[in-house]
């Protein structure tokens, strides 16, 4: 007998950045908004997110959801497939939660200073400016000085982000003497139970800051999920700015 396969996707970037659980809940919304009619255009999209409590309900409304999903992609009458309504979704996401994160009152101007793209959640300059950033203020770190300076075109940010120790010293950065650095395990190799007190120190840590964690886990972390790490990075630097 086959083994469960679950949901997949063709691109496996985007298939990275959901849980199995969250893409069985996204799929069974995306299959009853198009059932409504029979199939699903760009222009419908708004509104049956919002009926469908989908996405932010709570901080963004029809209009700006509209004007959101216009910025990514502007033909309203194009067709929408699962993979795009994913791509949608984390577009979206991604923008609740910095509203949420920042303390930005007013959406629509957010919405003009958006760095988002219809692929990435988060832009290359976006994250570029946050590698320089790490690059500056830990450079004399003892522990992370064997990776650094990040190169801000690769990926590199989210695998030395994966043990939780440079997040922790970030957030040292931020606020100093947050955490007791005696209390990160900081061996070259550490066993998933390390790995897992040093996420559970960031995150609690974070929070502690004022940063909104609600939407990562450790998981996330170790699996590099680059929306949600960048998400966490971004907060804390802006508590440091």
């Amino acid at each position: 007998m086959l083994g469960f396969v679950g949901i997949l996707v063709s691109d496996p970037w985007l298939q990275n950045q959901f849980t199995q659980v969250e893409l069985r809940s996204l799929k069974s919304h995306f299959t009853s908004m198009r059932r409504e009619s029979g199939k699903l255009i760009v222009s419908d999209l708004a509104s049956r997110m919002g009926k469908s409590k989908v996405v932010g309900d709570q901080n963004l409304g029809n209009e700006e959801r509209a004007s959101l999903i216009q910025s990514f992609h502007p033909n309203l009458n194009d067709e929408v497939d699962f993979e795009f309504y994913l791509r949608i979704y984390l577009n979206l996401q991604a923008h609740v939660n910095a509203i949420i994160g920042s303390g930005v009152k007013n959406s629509s101007a957010f919405l003009k200073a958006a760095t988002t793209t219809l692929l990435h959640t988060i832009s290359d300059s976006e994250k570029s400016s946050y590698v320089a950033h790490i690059n500056n203020y830990l450079s004399g770190d003892e522990f992370l000085n064997k990776y650094l300076p990040i190169n801000p075109s690769s990926n590199d940010l989210f695998e030395v982000a994966k043990d939780g120790v440079l997040l922790c010293k970030l957030i040292n950065v931020a606020v100093p003497g947050t955490i007791d650095e005696r209390a990160i395990n900081t061996k070259s190799m550490l066993n998933p139970w390390e790995r897992n007190e040093n996420h559970t120190l960031c995150l609690n840590s974070a929070k502690a800051i004022g940063c909104t964690v609600v939407n990562i886990g450790t998981q996330d972390i170790i699996e590099g999920r680059r929306h949600l790490v960048l998400g966490v990075i971004s907060q804390i630097i802006k508590v440091r700015l």
